[in-house]
């Protein structure tokens, strides 16, 4: 829940969204340095991390957020921040990724307003594999 002055809010949205190509690009150090990348972006931007998997071609988020953000910010500043980050530095990205595009246009996103934390949560599992590593929040997968 959030309180602002007049209002209380608890807005919650999973998100989803994939690298291009779907290449399984999302391995050890670099899988890492992209959990590390999102978190410092819901620090700055405010946002709630519930749960997360970051998985070799893909990133999944369970997410709360203020009402004075809108999705499409999100995950604008979510696919932007993680993309320059990880290409500069991971040059080997860059062979497979000329042009500077690293995650497929466009992304999923469902309300969760009418699924219980604990539905996301199962779905989430869904994702998870026995040797994911608890990193806070998101796990590797």
């Amino acid at each position: 829940m959030r309180n602002g002055n007049h209002t209380i809010s608890q807005l919650q949205i999973h998100i989803v969204w994939v690298t291009k190509y779907r290449y399984k690009v999302l391995k050890g150090k670099i899988q890492e340095r992209c959990r590390e990348i999102l978190i410092q972006v819901y620090d700055t931007e405010d946002i709630r991390i519930l749960s997360g998997v970051v998985s070799k071609e893909h990133v999944h988020m369970h997410l709360e957020y203020a009402p004075s953000k809108s999705v499409s910010d999100i995950v604008k500043r979510l696919k932007g921040r993680s993309s320059r980050k990880l290409q500069m530095e991971f040059p080997e990205l860059s062979k497979q990724y000329w042009g500077k595009h690293f995650w497929a246009i466009g992304y999923r996103v469902w309300s969760t307003g009418n699924l219980s934390t604990e539905m996301v949560e199962e779905y989430l599992e869904h994702h998870r594999t026995p040797s994911n590593k608890d990193l806070g929040n998101m796990m590797l997968e």
